[in-house]
């Protein structure tokens, strides 16, 4: 009897947690998702987009989310099929709470074709989808026994493909923000060479200082006798290379590089790469 009592009893508190991931889920959802929902550009996407792109975004996000749940999940997953899960659970959050916002706002209305609002809806749902998982990750207590699970500093537990995989999704998600906006042409377009390697060389040094040289709470540290390069080479330099191929992708994506010449494409990549290479350095720091 005591045994049935005590499956029960973590039978609640496993849904309970669940409920909880899920409510962190929707808070997130909107919180990382907010900047987009208000956006023109963002909104003008879901009517002329290519539908190609669009369709390769939102399955390309699915395994991001299902890697991401399996390290942040809305609770601690043991199974992939369990990230698989929890992956579809915060596809739906973030496609309900983007249609709710934007309906609210007045940018759905009845008049619209279904094809205007599908698009408008799905590509919001992208970030919004992110957020709903970075929820638990930002907004939890984390209590003892998440504590022990949820230490991403941790280079020893962190496997090097880990690594940069979340790199990566901090740099895409930063990129959805900026890369349909139509400064990021104007900057490049202001920019010489000259300028473009300047901003290189900070975006590269910042991601080096935002997880090693500065006493970040969270930030990575150097087992004794490494030698300071060697974290360079082997995080920061491949990093800055995922940040400059998400920020191409994401680009690409949007077609914000159909109308453009090599060299005007290569110096909006570079001007992207700025904020994407921030945001690579902060998910190593805070997923």
């Amino acid at each position: 009897m005591a045994a049935v009592d005590h499956n029960q009893r973590h039978d609640r508190e496993r849904v309970n947690r669940f409920l909880v991931g899920i409510a962190r889920g929707v808070a997130g959802a909107l919180l990382f998702s907010i900047p987009m929902l208000m956006t023109m550009e963002m909104w003008f996407l879901g009517f002329y987009m290519e539908r190609e792109r669009l369709l390769l975004l939102l399955v390309l996000n699915l395994p991001l989310l299902i890697g991401l749940s399996h390290r942040i999940g809305f609770e601690h997953t043991a199974t992939w099929r369990e990230s698989a899960r929890d992956a579809i659970v915060a596809y739906g959050m973030g496609v309900l709470a983007s249609a709710l916002i934007l309906v609210l706002l007045g940018v759905i209305t009845v008049d619209m074709a279904p094809r205007e609002w599908v698009g408008m809806v799905a590509v919001q749902a992208v970030p919004a989808s992110i957020g709903a998982l970075l929820g638990r990750s930002q907004l939890s207590m984390r209590d003892e026994e998440d504590g022990e699970e949820d230490e991403p500093g941790d280079a020893a537990e962190t496997s090097y493909a880990t690594e940069l995989f979340m790199m990566a999704v901090g740099a895409l998600f930063l990129s959805l923000n900026l890369a349909p906006t139509e400064e990021m042409i104007l900057l490049a377009h202001k920019m010489t060479a000259w300028h473009a390697l300047a901003l290189l060389t900070l975006s590269i040094f910042l991601m080096h200082g935002f997880v090693y040289a500065l006493a970040f709470r969270g930030s990575h540290s150097l087992e004794e006798g490494t030698p300071g390069w060697h974290a360079f080479i082997r995080f920061t330099l491949p990093g800055y290379v995922v940040a400059l191929a998400v920020s191409l992708y994401a680009l690409w994506t949007f077609g914000r590089l159909d109308d453009l010449g090599s060299a005007q494409a290569i110096l909006t990549v570079v001007v992207l790469s700025f904020p994407a290479a921030i945001g690579a350095a902060a998910a190593r720091l805070i997923l």
